[in-house]
């Protein structure tokens, strides 16, 4: 290994070329080496400790133990094909009305299914009258001009969707609340406008308002 200095002029030049090229040469060897190394070197085995464990289901077959895992139900749905221009029209207006409403069902159920919950932490049937009551007000003050401005097809599926959340009749839930005498009031101005509190929702007798909730991947929340 040589140094060559240069001096010209006051400004001495040191040439290092041969230094350098060393230099990277034995960089390059390290590199090379290393790699070598790594892939001649035994790869150590991986051990599972409890926390790597995967729990399973078995089943028994032959005395064998098959395992399996449960997965998530698909549904798959077809293009729906309507006989006339009709019935693809009621099924449309059906859906606004289901769709428009089903806030108010929704919200009905989670404020009766509170209702329920603070009721049972009090045994004293004058705060129990104060809950409902404040339930009732707290109804009406949110939705009492937009459930006035319903249609009687609105008002209907509104009632069956209120059954289909909270699993009990519109009636049912006025009688609960309010006694057996304002469920009759109830009931009675409801069929003025051709509405039934007692009407309870089958799913399979109301299969277009069952697609319409799963096409909008509606999950009911009383479920």
């Amino acid at each position: 290994m040589h140094v060559i200095i240069i001096t010209q002029k006051n400004c001495t030049i040191f040439v290092l070329g041969k230094i350098m090229k060393f230099i990277g040469l034995s960089l390059l060897f390290c590199c090379l080496m290393g790699a070598v190394e790594a892939q001649t070197k035994a790869v150590a085995p991986i051990i599972l400790g409890k926390n790597d464990t995967i729990k399973t289901y078995l089943t028994v077959d032959s005395g064998k133990m098959i395992p399996w895992i449960v997965l998530a139900d698909i549904k798959i749905t077809d293009t729906r094909i309507f006989k006339s221009q009709a019935d693809l029209d009621n099924y449309r207006r059906l859906r606004y009305n289901v769709m428009k409403v089903l806030p108010y069902a929704r919200f009905a159920s989670q404020r009766y299914k509170q209702l329920q919950r603070d009721l049972a932490l009090t045994g004293d049937r004058h705060k129990q009258k104060q809950l409902i009551n404040t339930c009732e007000s707290e109804i009406k003050g949110l939705f009492n001009k937009e459930i006035k401005d319903l249609t009687i097809s609105q008002g209907e599926v509104l009632i069956k969707l209120i059954d289909r959340e909270t699993g009990n009749t519109s009636y049912a839930m006025v009688k609960e609340l309010k006694g057996g005498f304002k469920a009759f009031l109830f009931q009675s101005a409801a069929r003025i406008f051709g509405h039934d509190l007692k009407e309870t929702y089958d799913p399979d007798e109301q299969k277009d308002i069952e697609a319409i909730l799963n096409q909008s991947g509606y999950v009911s929340s009383n479920n």
